[in-house]
């Protein structure tokens, strides 16, 4: 249980309840995920990916099931502490990076600390300039979003998203918008990460090649687990 990081338990996510357009879209899933593991999320369009990804990203909650995050039963939570396990515990990265545009790339890495801490301080500087060293852009760290390359701009996504030390890093297709070179080396880094330090990677992803690469491949078909 020491090495747990993330655990559901027959979640079920069902919208409309009670109306004549009620639909289930996850079907009971269980799914169990250990510190230091790279599992790949795949399926078609609409089988539940999404839906799956925001309720274990404290995002949305199931309708019923149980998720529990570092062995803690989250259905027990309230508002308040659902935000605070999900800035201390989970780093998101998407297709499109969500880099602020008008800020620098360090500046964009800073912004999680500052959202936790509220104010700026040297010790946040530098943990965001370690970042940038260790995804290999401390030489762009002042370049605006706009005038970096789309390999780049995931780079730094991916040291934003470890601003926090998260235990788990839930990435959705992070290099569904990049070319082939540019996927393999966003792909790679956070492999690196994954090993280096024994962050747990989630990632959604339609590209097979990469998630043969990966510890484990989670296959959501229909809102269930299918292989």
């Amino acid at each position: 249980m020491a090495d747990e990081v993330l655990r559901l338990e027959k979640v079920r996510k069902a919208y409309n309840i009670g109306m004549p357009s009620h639909t289930e879209v996850l079907h009971g899933i269980d799914l169990k995920l250990e510190r230091g593991q790279f599992l790949a999320l795949t399926g078609p369009s609409g089988s539940g990916k999404s839906t799956l990804l925001n309720i274990i990203g404290l995002l949305d909650q199931p309708t019923s099931g149980r998720l529990f995050i570092k062995g803690q039963d989250t259905s027990a939570l309230g508002d308040a502490a659902i935000t605070l396990l999900r800035g201390h515990t989970i780093g998101f990265v998407f297709q499109d990076h969500h880099l602020i545009s008008a800020f620098t790339a360090l500046e964009n890495v800073m912004m999680p600390l500052l959202v936790d801490r509220g104010f700026p301080n040297a010790q946040i500087e530098s943990r965001a300039n370690d970042l940038m060293a260790q995804v290999g852009l401390e030489n762009v760290a002042g370049n605006r979003a706009t005038n970096m390359s789309g390999g780049q701009q995931q780079r730094v996504a991916i040291a934003r998203s470890l601003a926090m030390n998260p235990d788990l890093v839930l990435a959705d297709e992070p290099t569904g918008n990049l070319d082939t070179k540019s996927a393999d080396s966003v792909f790679e880094l956070m492999r690196e990460v994954n090993r280096e330090s024994g962050t747990s990677f989630l990632m959604v992803t339609h590209n097979l090649d990469l998630a043969k690469r990966c510890d484990r491949i989670i296959e959501v078909v229909d809102g269930k687990i299918a292989s």
